[in-house]
C-alpha cells in the first residue's frame, strides 16, 4: 500500500517507509528529525515542470501527462523505485502546500498503474 502524507505532519514510528519525492529538501526541516528512509528526488518533476505547474487547477491533466512524460524518459530510477516499492508498504511524503494536487499524488497514480 502506497500512502500520501505531507513532510511537516507528525509521524510514527509504526508508519511505513517515508519516502521524499520533491527535488528540493523541505524548508525548515532538518534532515535528522525528517525521518525519511528515501529521497527519491530524480523522480521528482524538473524545475521547469514545477513552476509552470504552480498548482494551478487547470493545469493538472497537463502537468500529470508532462510529468508522466518525464518519468517515462527515466525508466532506470523508476524501475529501481518499482523494485523498493514491491518489497513493502511506503509513504509518499511532499512538502507542498497543496494536498490534492501535487506530485505525491501524481506519482502514486503512476506506480499504482505499474505494481
Amino acid at each position: 500500500m502506497i500512502r500520501i502524507q505531507r513532510v511537516y505532519e507528525p509521524h510514527s514510528s509504526s508508519e511505513p517507509r517515508r519516502v521524499l519525492v520533491d527535488r528540493l529538501w523541505p524548508r525548515g526541516l532538518r534532515k535528522a528529525s525528517a525521518n525519511i528512509d528515501l529521497w527519491v528526488k530524480t523522480l521528482a518533476p524538473s524545475n521547469e515542470l514545477r513552476q509552470w505547474f504552480g498548482h494551478d487547477p487547470a493545469k493538472w491533466s497537463e502537468f500529470k501527462q508532462r510529468y508522466y512524460s518525464e518519468l517515462a524518459a527515466n525508466p532506470e530510477a523508476v524501475e529501481a523505485f518499482l523494485e523498493y516499492l514491491r518489497d513493502g508498504n511506503a509513504t509518499l511524503v511532499y512538502s507542498s502546500r497543496e494536498e490534492r494536487l501535487n506530485n505525491a499524488v501524481a506519482l502514486q497514480e503512476y506506480v499504482e498503474t505499474r505494481l
